[in-house]
Parts: C-alpha cells; sequence; structure tokens
C-alpha cells in the first residue's frame, strides 16, 4: 500500500469535500498519510485530524515564512504539541530564500531552535528548502541531527546538493514535479537516488501530478507519482511503492 509522507488537508481546498474524500482513501490503496502543519493555526488542525482517523498522522511545525512569528514561549507550546503521540515528527520547518521573508537570519534562528526541540523528544524532521541548499544543509551539519532522520520535503535540487543529503542518510520527498515535461533536474535526481532513500509525497492542495496538472492534488494522485518514479528507475511499479513505504514507516518510526 502507498504512504503520503506529505500533504495539507486541513487546507481551505478541501472544506467541501474532506471527509468523503478522507474515508475514501484505504479503498484507494492509502495505508498512511502525514498531515504536515505549516503555521502556528495549522497544529492543532492537523492534530485533530490525526486524532479522527486511524491512519494520519501529524507532524507539527512552522514554516519560514511564519518563522518572525516565533519566540521561547510558541516554542514551549509547539513542544507539547510536538510531544501528542499521533505526532510523529517535527515540520515542516526550514528556510525559504525565494520570497525572504521573513529575513534570513530570524528563519535560520528558528530553524535551528526547532531542531534542537526536535531532538530533546527524538523525533525526525521535516524540511522545507527553497533556493537555501547551502544554509540548509550547514545548519543540519551543526544541529547533529543525522541519528533523528529527516526527509527533504518537495526536494527542488539537483544531483550535487542531492548527495549531500543522501550522505546524511536522509530521505528526499518526491512529488508531482518528477511528472512535468519540465521537471528535468528532479528526474535526474530520482536516476541518481537510492530507492531506498526516497519517499512518495504529494504537498496537496498543491503541485498536482501530469495528468491533473494546475487542479487541486490529493493523495489519490500518488500512483503517477509512484509509476514515475519506476519509469525512470527502470523497477516495476510494486516495487516502488513497497520500498517507499517502508522507507517512510522507517523515517516516521512506525511498525508495519
Amino acid at each position: 500500500m502507498i504512504f503520503e509522507t506529505h500533504a495539507h488537508y486541513e487546507d481551505a481546498a478541501f472544506d467541501e469535500d474532506r471527509r468523503e474524500l478522507l474515508e475514501s482513501l484505504p479503498e484507494h490503496n492509502i495505508e498512511y498519510v502525514v498531515n504536515i502543519s505549516s503555521s502556528i493555526k495549522t497544529v492543532d488542525e492537523s492534530i485533530n485530524l490525526a486524532q479522527n482517523y486511524n491512519y494520519i498522522y501529524a507532524s507539527v511545525g512552522i514554516h519560514p515564512g511564519e518563522s518572525m512569528l516565533m519566540n521561547e514561549e510558541l516554542l514551549l507550546w509547539l513542544k507539547n504539541k510536538a510531544e501528542h503521540p499521533k505526532v510523529v515528527a517535527v515540520g515542516e520547518i526550514g528556510l525559504d530564500y525565494f520570497w525572504d521573508t521573513p529575513d534570513r537570519e530570524t528563519q535560520r534562528i528558528w530553524f535551528s531552535r526547532q531542531m534542537e526541540m526536535a531532538k530533546e523528544i527524538g523525533k525526525p524532521l521535516v524540511i522545507h528548502s527553497r533556493d537555501a541548499s547551502n544554509d540548509t544543509y550547514n545548519l543540519l551539519k551543526e544541529a547533529s541531527v543525522e541519528e533523528l532522520g529527516a526527509v527533504l520535503h518537495c526536494f527542488g535540487y539537483g544531483v550535487e546538493q542531492a548527495k549531500y543529503y543522501l550522505n546524511m542518510g536522509f530521505y528526499l520527498g518526491i512529488g508531482g514535479v518528477v511528472t512535468f515535461t519540465n521537471g528535468r533536474k528532479l528526474k535526474e535526481v530520482v536516476a541518481y537516488a537510492p530507492l531506498e532513500q526516497l519517499v512518495l509525497e504529494t504537498d496537496c492542495p498543491y503541485l498536482s501530478p501530469v495528468p491533473y496538472r494546475g487542479k487541486r492534488n490529493s493523495s489519490l494522485y500518488l500512483p503517477y507519482i509512484a509509476q514515475e518514479i519506476a519509469n525512470i528507475k527502470n523497477i516495476d511499479y510494486d516495487t516502488v511503492v513497497r520500498v517507499t513505504n517502508e522507507n517512510a514507516k522507517k523515517l516516521y518510526k512506525l511498525k508495519g
């Protein structure tokens, strides 16, 4: 069965049919979903989803775009939320230099502080990194989080950068971009990376794979991503589904 490692089902894009869609996932071969918070507001929303469905888990963290709102009191609040039994990771956290809001130093400070928090509670990381590969890598190395484990969500760099993260033992999150005709860079990364370090994700409601590009994404479209990985690596679809499922369970420390 398929393991969806990164979704945002609390998003307003799902307000009209959220329950119907989520209840349909198991019959479409989706075994588990991790709903990822990115903002202060979505922390509780992600946990609530995880409490309502036994096959949904949550990850809690504050996206770099909201890091200007962080303070030590909020970090303590976040740590308490992260200790919830259905929270399997801290994230998405990281750096986003594409928007450059807030300033880079603020982003770096709260990325590091959230990694420290994750080490205190022993949960892996879900990393957001956009146009910030060098600083992301350097801060991960400084934090010594190899034993915690991490996934570089929606991996958007090339093979040379991928090597750094793969050598740290981290996973790369592969989503709909791999199916795009202009997704050559990600296709090269998938060809290079060991299957044992790839996981499937949608980032839904964003980044729908071909043939649904431009429409609302959901975990139901994960087979298109798995099939493209199979095509690139010249292996069968079932192998991609099985190995990426095993990888996700190792990353998130879930049994069987």
